[in-house]
């Protein structure tokens, strides 16, 4: 990945045992100060959020589990992609925002 990469998840349980930090640590990855309150900086959970809402709002929901994936296929690729980079071009305001409260709740 390079020198300048970083590693970005939140301080979910899964992320934070010791197995996943002992392999970061093996393979030299640096993981990114992540503050406890704020994990909806993070711009895949606003894609998943509209994920979720699409599927919701679809005339017929999906009954089992091969619709669900041929729905969520469908829906993936029917968000516009200015959404998303709406969302990646955010970032910036987002940590700005983090950061001056102290890594507390966030209007985003």
């Amino acid at each position: 990945m390079g020198a300048e990469f970083l590693f970005m998840d939140d301080n979910a349980r899964p992320h934070r045992s010791n197995i996943v930090d002992e392999c970061l640590q093996s393979e030299d990855i640096i993981r990114m100060d992540w503050p406890a309150y704020s994990p909806d900086l993070n711009p895949i959970q606003h894609v998943w959020d509209m994920l979720g809402r699409r599927i919701a709002a679809r005339q017929l929901p999906p009954t089992c589990l091969p619709e669900l994936r041929r729905a969520l296929l469908d829906e993936w690729c029917n968000i516009p992609q200015d959404q998303i980079d709406n969302l990646i071009l955010s970032m910036p305001r987002r940590c700005k925002a983090c950061i001056a409260s102290s890594g507390r709740h966030t209007p985003y």
